[in-house]
């Protein structure tokens, strides 16, 4: 009990000087006509993650103050190696960019509330204008009480119990109907979820996983087997399994189906188009977790592929991949199988309402919502 109690302590205080100190080291200076302690909170802040929210934002394409303070929150038990992450922070004089990792245990228990941990996600709460988690490997099934398929690879679970258990003190779930989620204290606060941060999302509130798409929702066992399957069915590029080629993507584009009264809905400025979107996973949302509904499926209506909450109206998760640079840029060229010549961009093959237009107004629907 006294050491509990000690530990609670400690947090405590740790977190009192959070906003004002990085805790991987680095001299960071306040900026100068920063008014407050609140922050941008990204969610596995790798070198790659701070690089697209720095682009994204740099380029106009999310309509946000590129010097906005931001808060990158972490598990130091993970798997990544953060310190290149604050090496990238320090090197470039990002002074409106700081880390927090966090030292304190984490598990497949994390719907367990009114622990340490929920100290730790009130606080963090406290300092957010708005919460980004970004994609990543599976989610270990013991989360959502399956046993694992011989297909689910596990590669980073401390990462994913730290962001499932925010997420669950953020939103609440079925696991405990009568926990009182943080969000009652601010509703319209922004939380966005892309691939892996969607499922989290869906399995931190309840719900369960597909464990892979091609197997449980199509019957196919081979890689051969899916690739003969048409586009929309496919949701990443089996051919770079071959290793043949190192400029194979992993990725893919597929049509989604969007639902009316939704940000995505919004978001397609009401089009009667189905926009292509770029498409990397083979795992998918299947019970749907508390609060949430399906705002957008893929076109035969058997993948989940955006939700929103019915509550907290700017929660939103996509299974897709908005946020990568491709899309915005007509000089990256894709390759898509084995031996064949990059020729076409994203912007080459679905220009306008056909893609583009709609991941250009994804962000700045999203970048509104910020500024709300």
């Amino acid at each position: 009990m006294i050491i509990q109690i000690r530990s609670v302590i400690l947090l405590f205080l740790l977190l009192l000087v959070i906003p004002h100190t990085p805790a991987d080291g680095g001299e960071f200076s306040d900026k100068a006509g920063s008014s407050s302690d609140k922050y941008i909170i990204l969610m596995h802040p790798t070198v790659g993650n701070i690089s697209t929210w720095l682009y994204l934002t740099s380029e106009g394409i999310l309509p946000v103050d590129p010097e906005r303070e931001v808060l990158g929150v972490y598990s130091k038990q993970g798997s990544y190696d953060y310190s290149q992450t604050s090496d990238f922070v320090k090197d470039r004089g990002l002074e409106n960019i700081r880390l927090m990792g966090i030292d304190i245990p984490f598990d497949h228990k994390f719907r367990v509330a009114d622990n340490n941990n929920s100290i730790l996600h009130r606080a963090i709460f406290g300092m957010a204008d708005a919460i980004i988690f970004f994609g990543g490997p599976d989610i270990p099934p013991v989360a959502y009480g399956q046993e694992m398929s011989l297909l689910t690879v596990v590669t980073d679970p401390h990462r994913h119990y730290l962001e499932l258990s925010f997420l669950y003190h953020l939103l609440g779930g079925y696991q405990d109907e009568s926990f009182v989620p943080l969000m009652e204290e601010n509703p319209d606060l922004p939380i966005l979820g892309l691939c892996l941060g969607m499922q989290t999302m869906n399995v931190a509130t309840g719900g369960t996983m597909i464990q892979d798409i091609p197997f449980e929702i199509y019957g196919k066992t081979t890689v051969e087997q899916v690739l003969a399957l048409e586009q929309d069915k496919q949701h990443r590029n089996y051919y770079s399994v071959y290793r043949l080629d190192p400029d194979v993507s992993a990725r893919t584009f597929h049509r989604i189906v969007i639902e009316e009264n939704s940000h995505m809905h919004k978001i397609s400025g009401d089009s009667e188009h189905n926009p292509y979107i770029l498409s990397s996973h083979h795992q998918a949302p299947g019970l749907i977790g508390k609060g949430f509904r399906v705002t957008a499926w893929s076109m035969d209506k058997k993948v989940a592929e955006a939700i929103e909450h019915k509550r907290y109206p700017n929660v939103i998760g996509v299974q897709f991949h908005p946020e990568v640079r491709s899309l915005f840029m007509e000089d990256s060229k894709i390759t898509f199988r084995p031996g064949e010549e990059a020729t076409h961009s994203f912007i080459d093959l679905y220009p306008g309402p056909r893609g583009e237009d709609f991941h250009r107004n994804f962000w700045n629907h999203f970048g509104n919502l910020l500024k709300q």
